[in-house]
């Protein structure tokens, strides 16, 4: 796995048992405010959830801590480092909500070239390239160009390009949208096999049953977090019997307050 662990119990101000961190983090477009005060403490090894309608700044807080956008005020920490220091880029996978592959490659071309970005050799590429084909069903479009592919194939290979490296923090943007069921089952086990292994998942869903196999969540609403901790637990403070349920209700008081 690219980028050996330190031994530092602190780096650069954010504890070393944190995977994310954000301080008082705010992206503004103009006059809207994309992220409000967002504050996040991931630790190492967890599947943390952020979960919240379109428009509630899952994205956005992804973009910021892949480095994708810069954000307006606050500071963001990603493996022990402030988010923009680049010695953390390969230790990182991201997965982003919209397919951003070259349609003129094949699936085979399209691993290869991440497999080299990421720096990996060629045994070490087709190892993994093999593995994941098997996982994601497309062994036999191996040799499909992506343009081919339908929407549900090409999210797939996004997915296997995250993964190919074996990173230690993975960043997955709604990766279940447009899967069929039977291989979303499949996605969230292999998503489980990753965290008892040690590897940090954060995910977007807007899936219920989803969520509630994250070892925590965070409700944004309005770019703000309006709730975190384990499923159950959120259910149970609001008093709810459904997590959907508990997200409307707190979206109610958050709302009443302000009035």
């Amino acid at each position: 796995m690219p980028g050996a662990k330190t031994g530092c119990t602190k780096m650069n101000g954010i504890g070393n048992s944190l995977a994310v961190e954000t301080r008082s983090l705010v992206k503004r477009y103009g006059s809207f405010t994309a992220v409000d005060r967002l504050n996040l403490r991931i630790e190492r090894g967890e599947t943390y959830g952020l979960l919240g309608p379109n428009g509630s700044g899952k994205t956005t807080t992804i973009k910021i801590l892949c480095n994708l956008l810069r954000p307006t005020s606050g500071e963001a920490f990603v493996l022990g480092r402030r988010v923009g220091d680049r010695s953390a880029v390969s230790r990182i996978g991201y997965m982003p909500q919209e397919t951003a592959l070259y349609l003129d490659l094949t699936i085979h071309e399209t691993l290869s070239l991440f497999g080299e970005i990421y720096g990996m050799n060629k045994a070490e590429i087709e190892r993994e390239e093999e593995r994941l084909l098997r996982f994601i069903d497309l062994e036999a479009w191996r040799n499909t160009t992506i343009a081919n592919l339908s929407g549900g194939m090409k999210h797939r290979v996004s997915l296997a390009c995250a993964l190919l490296h074996n990173p230690e923090l993975l960043f997955l943007d709604e990766p279940t949208v447009g899967v069929d069921p039977e291989l979303r089952v499949s996605f969230w086990d292999y998503f489980e096999a990753l965290r008892h292994r040690g590897v940090t998942v954060v995910i977007t869903t807007h899936y219920m049953d989803e969520a509630h196999r994250c070892s925590r969540i965070g409700l944004l609403r309005q770019g703000r977090l309006i709730a975190e901790g384990t499923p159950a637990g959120i259910v149970e403070s609001a008093g709810c019997r459904s997590l959907e349920d508990a997200f409307l209700a707190l979206a109610r008081r958050g709302d009443a307050r302000e009035t």
